[in-house]
């Protein structure tokens, strides 16, 4: 039996390259832009800022189109892009209640401070593939647009779920629980500082800061499947799961000016704010409180964010007992698996040419001892 590697070199890898713009670059349809990208995409476009760590807007549908819609992909091109680029400066700590909310609705209580606010969410309508032709959607495009122009921006902006006034920072349902005296207070007396996952690698047991840094940064969907995981008992039946409050908005980035020393906004971001309420029942936990999880991430992503408010608090009670947060920490980085995965593809020839080689010594010795 022989075995050859696949030969071709410089001149073949070249050649892939050019198939691959070729077919990005000359196909019969219009340019992709970058506008239609962020306008008609943006929820990829979140995905990808947030699982790169940057944000980036422009970068990020800049990456999505030379990845031809392939996300982790369009991740790696902005973490290389990332890498490159000098730090100059560290932003101000941001206080999460400064967010402008666009979005906070509050699963756990029918009526809260500050109202529901609904805003641009697909959770409260059927699924239906929408099948008109592009004019129809053009005409119903105009349509939209022409009524928007006529209606004040209090009114377009806001979708409430009931008569109260809504709020840009309403008060937190935590507020109120702790009023109640229903939750476990876990905050620090100290500052302790951050970890900074993107120059030491986090590794369990790691800090809070560390665990909520990797899964801000972690792949959507991997995230999502530990979270099912977690609260899928043995018994295949789901442990229950509370929501307090899910919340979209946009906050400001503040830095401290070279000359002045004063703070600056320099940008701002949108985030989504989870906050997920866990029923203690351990014989060691006070069972009269609740206990509540975080989770924040870039963009508009509520599912993330609700698998990271739920796997803070699952890894707290955890305490090291089982995998969990090594699993979170080293299997959930969309890059470092697919990243594994795709160096499969490459030249492995010597190394398998070596396990053949063993399989025919093993052969051969097998034959002898029969012999």
């Amino acid at each position: 039996m022989g075995y050859v590697s696949a030969r071709g070199g410089l001149d073949a890898i070249r050649a892939a390259e050019r198939l691959v713009r070729r077919l990005r670059l000359t196909s019969e349809s219009s340019w992709l832009e970058e506008d239609q990208i962020l306008e008609k995409l943006r929820l990829l476009v979140d995905r990808v800022m947030g699982e790169a760590g940057l944000w980036a807007p422009r970068l990020a549908a800049k990456a999505l189109r030379q990845s031809e819609g392939d996300a982790t992909e369009a991740v790696h091109l902005l973490r290389a892009y990332r890498s490159t680029l000098p730090r100059f400066a560290y932003s101000e700590p941001a206080d999460a209640d400064d967010v402008s909310v666009e979005r906070r609705i509050v699963p756990a209580f029918q009526r809260v401070p500050g109202s529901q606010l609904l805003g641009r969410s697909v959770d409260y309508t059927a699924r239906f593939l929408e099948r008109q032709s592009d004019d129809l959607a053009r005409e119903e495009a105009e349509k939209l647009r022409s009524e928007a122009s006529g209606t004040p921006d209090d009114e377009r902006s806001e979708a409430h779920a009931d008569g109260d006034t809504p709020q840009r920072s309403p008060q937190r349902l935590l507020e109120m629980l702790r009023e109640m005296d229903l939750v476990v207070d876990r905050r620090r007396a100290d500052d302790p500082e951050p970890f900074d996952i993107t120059r030491t690698p986090a590794r369990p047991p790691a800090a809070r800061s560390a665990l909520l840094s990797s899964m801000t940064r972690a792949d959507t969907g991997a995230l999502v499947n530990q979270w099912y995981r977690n609260i899928l008992g043995p018994d295949g039946y789901l442990h229950e799961v509370t929501l307090g409050e899910v919340r979209h908005g946009a906050i400001d980035v503040e830095v401290r000016h070279p000359v002045t020393g004063l703070p600056v906004c320099v940008s701002s971001v949108r985030v989504t704010e989870v906050e997920a309420i866990e029923d203690l029942e351990g014989v060691d936990e006070d069972r009269t409180k609740f206990d509540v999880g975080y989770g924040l991430c870039f963009g508009h992503n509520e599912r993330k964010a609700i698998a990271m408010a739920n796997l803070d608090i699952a890894c707290h009670r955890d305490a090291g007992r089982t995998q969990l947060e090594q699993s979170l920490l080293l299997t959930t980085d969309a890059l470092d698996s697919a990243g594994f995965l795709e160096h499969l593809k490459l030249p492995h020839y010597v190394t398998f040419r070596s396990m053949i080689e063993r399989k025919f010594a093993m052969r051969k010795a097998r034959n002898r001892d029969a012999s």
